[in-house]
């Protein structure tokens, strides 16, 4: 117990003091005119309340994400919690605060056309194809999820909950995102708060042992530990919780909303430590509820018995008939307003890349129609399967969005190791997965860790370099007198 409060106050902490430090670093201007304002169109660019702009984001970025992930964590014990606050303060913040404040600074593009400008016109294509994929395997990821939960709670077909929702889909993408979006998320937002804390004030109040982080179980507690080692499979697998590339797509989305630039640190570095504080709770739910992390792997171990069921229990269980509704209710829409907002930042994506406007309904629809129909095929790929790409591309995007913030503050002259220390880390991570992992390259643990540092040595080693050429010629010469 003693554990997972502080892991609490630790992430609040962490956005008023880290985060107050990382706006002073990228050194907001109130009087800049935000894209809201200069290029409103009634459509995507519209001036929004910052508080409404919040439980928005929060939504968008918060879908399965911070508990389907965290269940997940939870496998490894105990030094979840670790990752969980570290990663969010000093990694995810980091990475969603630029990500969005980058784009209201290049009126409000999209993320493939901010890494371009810092990066080069050879990532920016690249991240075109890349952010695009990404998007529509969360918006199908954000469809089987909730269909999967509904299905257990109703009995009713998930072929036809798939349909409702792509449905639904289909017109949160192309209307205004004032007149849905704007209207409902932010209830749907408090509603999964209030699910949230109702778990923990129920973890807290009840008679439950939420495990310790002690030296005895400061280690990795995976029923196969030798597979699923802690490095880089933890990190991968808690993406939403600490940090995900998933939020930069969704971060746009909420710069052409924003009216002023200090509204920056609640919105973007807010949301994340309250994504943060979501993947602790189920986290520690996980572990506790069916006695311990070892139960906790018997029992997902069991046919059927996957994350959705898992949530099943835990809400009905912890908050009873009336609040494990309430629970549930706060668990789906959470997921569903995530995937709705990934398939409208594809759309924008692909409109950015080819300069095509979005005002009239004809031209949302002809690149909306065709990602609506990629995405129907993916539902009936394995969800799993879908899901550790996804963790995969996820964590890989987020990578390149902090070496792009570092660039950044490179070419502003300013201090750039708050960004290139967590980009040089989750390089370590991706590289490391994809060649370790069963969906990657399956190489022995040896090979992957020796190819991981040497990749991560080497990003770093270029990214100096070119950040040396960027340099301003007089911070040079300071440089090397000192």
């Amino acid at each position: 117990m003693i554990t997972f409060i502080l892991s609490i106050v630790a992430l609040i902490l962490g956005y008023l003091i880290y985060g107050k430090f990382v706006e002073k670093k990228f050194g907001v201007d109130p009087d800049l005119v935000t894209p809201a304002i200069a290029k409103k169109d009634g459509v995507d660019f519209v001036p929004m309340n910052w508080k409404k702009i919040f439980l928005i984001q929060f939504l968008n970025i918060a879908g399965l994400g911070p508990i389907f992930g965290a269940i997940a964590g939870a496998l490894w014990g105990p030094v979840a919690f670790i990752w969980i606050v570290v990663g969010c303060i000093f990694a995810g913040g980091v990475h969603d605060y630029f990500s969005g404040m980058l784009s209201v600074r290049h009126g409000g593009a999209s993320i493939p056309e901010v890494v371009g400008k810092y990066l080069g016109s050879g990532f920016k294509k690249f991240m075109r194809v890349f952010s695009v994929i990404l998007l529509v395997l969360v918006g199908v990821v954000f469809i089987k999820g909730p269909a999967a939960i509904l299905t257990g709670l109703t009995g009713v077909n998930v072929s036809i909950l798939i349909g409702g929702i792509f449905l639904y889909y289909l017109l949160a993408t192309m209307i205004p995102i004032d007149k849905l979006i704007g209207k409902i998320y932010p209830i749907f937002g408090i509603s999964l708060l209030v699910m949230a804390f109702g778990i923990a004030g129920a973890l807290i109040l009840g008679d439950h042992s939420i495990p310790e982080l002690t030296a005895t179980n400061f280690a990795n507690m995976h029923a196969n530990p030798s597979k699923f080692v802690v490095f880089p499979m933890l990190f991968i697998t808690i993406a939403c919780g600490a940090i995900s590339g998933f939020h930069a797509t969704q971060s746009p989305l909420m710069a052409r909303c924003m009216t002023n630039e200090k509204q920056g640190r609640k919105i973007f570095y807010g949301t994340m430590i309250s994504e943060g504080i979501v993947a602790m709770i189920w986290a520690a739910a996980a572990m506790t509820f069916f006695g311990g992390v070892r139960e906790l792997g018997e029992t997902m171990g069991q046919s059927g018995h996957n994350a959705a069921w898992v949530v099943n229990e835990i809400c009905g269980g912890l908050l009873g008939k009336i609040g494990g509704v309430l629970a549930i209710f706060g668990v789906v829409a959470a997921p569903i307003t995530s995937g709705d907002t990934a398939f409208r930042s594809a759309r924008l994506t692909i409109a950015d890349s080819f300069g095509y406007s979005q005002k009239k309904l004809i031209q949302r629809l002809a690149i909306t129609l065709p990602l609506f129909a990629i995405g129907f095929l993916l539902t009936q790929v394995n969800f799993a399967i879908i899901w550790r790409y996804f963790g995969w591309a996820n964590q890989t995007l987020a990578t390149i969005v902090l070496w792009t913030a570092a660039m950044y503050m490179v070419t502003k002259g300013r201090s750039h190791w708050f960004a290139t220390i967590p980009a040089t880390f989750m390089t370590a991570v991706v590289t490391t997965y994809i060649l370790i992992a069963p969906e990657g390259f399956h190489v022995s643990q040896t090979i992957a860790y020796t190819v991981g540092i040497l990749t991560t040595i080497a990003t770093l080693s270029v990214f100096l370099y070119v950040a040396n050429t960027k340099m301003k010629p007089e911070l040079r010469e300071v440089k090397v007198r000192v």
